[in-house]
């Protein structure tokens, strides 16, 4: 082999089709539902049709009595036995954190919660027999409003003695990393620009495409589970630590997993009582929910009062901003649920430079279905109300809102910045990214069209909407998590193995549900050490074979995951290094290694990677000293986030007779580093506008007064299509990530952060001459009709007549609209 040899095309930033499509769109998939096991039973599980309640007494004796059905077990059957649903994130140490058994013995906390299991040889079967279990309920009065509950009207757990579960504060001037907020409000008051709002995050539903499954086989020496989950790694050690198995008697698989959102990012309930079931019995288990199942019982996001306060110059320039939210947590304290809206607290200063900001978060437990991370966890929450009040900012001082934004950002020249809020941010360019934004979106043409439009009174106004964001993506370090409490590391490790027939087997212990991981992690593969993209292959998901890793959330797969695996690619080539200079008889420091070829500088003569591999696996003729092995993993834990940003613009249209809102135009540029594969990442985009601009629109998971989830059907709980959407522009600017040698950053929840404020946005804007400044999401043409014909600020709709609608907007049973 001559050194000379064609280079192979680079692989980063060529548009690939996934790897992983072939096998999923043809039906060779597998989703843990496919598995089936010798001699495996099934499993149902009765749930509580109350939202607070005591159990009485369950009489299984009729369901045990029914066909082929193997058992019924209830909480009490199993005692110690069941282990606990875990937190991982205490936020203050006095934490309210009532225990979570995954089926409890004597009262049920939310409608949903499983109080007996049925097994039977068949799903229908143990379904059927689920409905014969006769359970007798107290019911007890319940915490359902999340302000009422703050408040201990109703406790959602009479033993814990209040709702509130914890009290996070962060104040700049406290910590040293701006001024004191309150001094800045008070001095604004008497010359400045004081404006305070609130905002509501309404409880949304993750809605994954396949819904949670479990198998668990019980037999041999080892335990296995297969999981729909995205945290296989994290539910093996929960369960050895809550069960009492050791660790190495656990395995955990998460196969194809279809979709997760956050909402996979759990130890369940119902993992806990298949593992505890197939012990008891000898015998492979399978769950599978169905899809009310999932509405009702699986985690929901969001869900926050939004109370803030901003300060400012009569120009237009901030000088501080205060944030109190309420968080509803649920009935529970989740796996990471009470660090969600913390990780807001470090994006409410978003990009801008504000010099003073405080922040507090009440979380708050209820008797509803427990809340966690959904696409965004805390990031979307933060970025829609410093969004929304930039709006309400511009509005004030009469000037567009694209200027007051440019007077507060930190400028491209000023990064590396460290933000009020503590964090550094390594690198950003909002002026590029804001530039090519407003070319795409025609931006003064429309605003043209809007004055004309307003000027003429026609029923039909355009809105204008904005959203310059920034997040902090690759939840990872974990010097930083541990100061936050958080009960795990944000390290992620990876392995490279060259085999003998020049292939390389790449081990990765994030773990896929959708994002294309075993696509753009053979790119990066391919190119560090120069083999075809096809000889790469990704293992992932599999506590077995990659027994180290810290799964996926947090856009941490590419920043963190991506990083470990070219430390170890490099390993691989430096181990490769000595092994070639012997069989090319040279000096090692006169071998250089590029396109996947070793050479000796100023020969053409070289021996490839693949050559060295098999040479390696001979065994043969290799240096003294050194180990016939060049296989390398690598733990790689960053010293800090990544922080993608964009600007987003969105045009819609408003029939101010009927209140129907229409997308006219929505354009996103995103700075997201360094692009592995522009067809994921327009992929990844795309889809991420769709779920925030789902909330701004659709979504809403509403309870009735007695806890009942009545959003419970995708009849109810309206999801967007194809056909609900338009088609978007999008395009990207790039200012590299500093803290990784890839340069990314993250792109995975950048689009449903930054749409749900920039649709808003456009909304209000559209009718703000008519004297509205907020509209409650969803902005469903009741609310938005009922926003614009208030009778003035926060005044009562119920005098004006309202037009009749031909449907009914599903999931909005809540209809006041906010005329501020």
């Amino acid at each position: 082999m001559t050194a000379t040899a064609e280079r192979p095309a680079a692989e980063v930033g060529k548009d690939r089709r996934r790897k992983e499509d072939q096998r999923l769109v043809t039906g060779r998939t597998r989703w843990t539902d496919n598995l089936t096991l010798p001699g495996m039973v099934h499993l149902a599980m009765v749930r509580s049709p109350f939202a607070h309640a005591k159990i009485s007494s369950i009489d299984a004796s009729a369901a045990k009595s029914a066909p082929n059905v193997v058992g019924v077990f209830t909480g009490a059957d199993f005692g110690d036995e069941l282990g606990v649903c875990i937190n991982a994130w205490p936020i203050t140490p006095e934490q309210v954190t009532p225990n979570h058994s995954p089926m409890p013995a004597d009262r049920v906390a939310f409608a949903g919660e499983i109080v007996a299991v049925v097994v039977a040889r068949t799903a229908a079967e143990a379904r059927d027999a689920a409905e014969l279990v006769d359970v007798e309920y107290d019911e007890l009065p319940a915490a359902l409003d999340l302000k009422e509950a703050a408040n201990d009207t109703v406790l959602s757990h009479p033993d814990s003695g209040t709702n509130k579960s914890a009290l996070w504060v962060f104040d700049s001037g406290e910590a040293g990393t701006g001024g004191d907020v309150e001094q800045a409000i008070t001095k604004a008051r008497a010359d400045g620009i004081v404006i305070e709002r609130e905002y509501r995050q309404q409880r949304l539903i993750p809605a994954f495409m396949e819904p949670r499954s479990v198998v668990v086989d019980p037999t041999g020496e080892q335990l296995t589970m297969w999981s729909a989950t995205q945290i296989p790694h994290i539910l093996r050690f929960a369960l050895a630590a809550t069960t009492g198995v050791p660790e190495s008697k656990i395995r955990v698989i998460a196969p194809d997993v279809g979709g997760g959102f956050g909402g996979k990012l759990q130890a369940t309930p119902e993992e806990w009582i298949a593992w505890a079931v197939a012990r008891r019995i000898q015998k492979p288990v399978k769950y599978t929910e169905t899809r009310s199942e999932s509405l009702q019982s699986a985690h929901h996001g969001r869900d926050q009062w939004q109370k803030l306060t901003l300060a400012a110059t009569k120009d237009g320039t901030v000088t501080g901003f205060k944030v109190d939210l309420l968080a509803d947590l649920g009935a529970y304290v989740a796996i990471v649920g009470g660090g969600v809206p913390v990780l807001g607290a470090f994006m409410f200063n978003a990009i801008y430079k504000f010099p003073s900001y405080r922040f507090s978060c009440q979380t708050v437990l209820t008797n509803k279905a427990w809340t966690d991370a959904y696409r965004g966890a805390g990031r979307p929450e933060a970025t829609y109300a410093v969004e929304r009040i930039m709006d309400e900012l511009a509005a004030e001082v009469g000037a567009d809102p694209l200027e007051i934004r440019e007077k507060n950002w930190i400028p491209h020249e000023e990064f590396p910045f460290t933000t009020v809020a503590g964090l550094t941010y390594d690198s950003g360019n909002y002026e590029a990214a804001t530039a090519k934004a407003k070319a795409m979106f025609d931006y003064d043409a429309l605003r043209a069209e809007q004055k004309k439009r307003r000027d003429a009174g026609d029923p039909v106004q355009l809105g204008i909407g904005i959203s310059t964001f920034t997040e902090m993506c690759g939840l990872a370090p974990s010097r930083v998590l541990g100061t936050l409490d958080y009960g795990a590391g944000g390290w992620e490790h990876a392995s490279v193995r060259m085999l003998a027939t020049g292939k390389v087997e790449v081990v990765t212990g994030t773990s896929a549900h959708g994002q294309g991981h075993e696509t753009a992690f053979s790119q990066i593969v391919a190119d560090r050490l120069g083999v075809p993209f096809e000889d790469v292959e990704i293992l992932h998901g599999d506590t077995q074979v990659s027994h180290k890793g810290l799964d996926t959330y947090g856009s941490r797969s590419l920043t963190v995951g991506g990083e470990a695996l070219v430390r170890a690619a490099d390993k691989v080539i430096e181990k490769a290094k000595p092994i070639a200079a012997h069989l090319l008889e040279a000096n090692v420091d006169d071998v250089e290694f590029s396109a996947g070829t070793f050479s000796v500088k100023g020969t053409d003569q070289g021996k490839t990677i693949q050559e060295i591999a098999l040479s390696t696996f001979a065994a043969h003729d290799y240096p003294e000293g050194i180990e016939p092995n060049i296989d390398a993993e690598s733990t790689y834990d960053p010293v800090n986030f990544s922080f993608p940003h964009g600007t987003h613009l969105c045009a819609m249209e408003v029939d101010t007779e009927t209140g129907q809102t229409t997308m006219r135009k929505y354009v996103a540029c995103d700075d997201i580093g360094t692009i592995i594969n522009p067809l994921i990442v327009s992929g990844q985009v795309h889809g991420g506008l769709v779920q925030g601009i789902a909330q701004a629109l659709w979504e809403e998971a509403v309870y009735d007064d007695s806890g009942t989830l009545v959003s419970g059907s995708f009849v109810d709980y309206l999801l967007p299509t194809a056909a609900d959407t338009i088609s978007f522009d999008i395009d990207h600017t790039t200012s590299p990530s500093t803290t990784n040698s890839l340069g990314t950053k993250g792109v995975g929840e950048a689009g449903t952060i930054a749409s749900t404020p920039a649709v808003v946005n456009a909304i209000v804007d559209a009718v703000r001459h008519r004297g509205v400044t907020d509209i409650l999401m969803p902005c469903t043409p009741e609310r938005v009709w009922k926003a614009i014909n208030s009778s003035g600020p926060g005044g009562s709709t119920e005098a004006a007549a309202m037009p009749h609608f031909d449907t009914e907007e599903p999931g909005t049973s809540s209809t006041e609209g906010a005329g501020a």
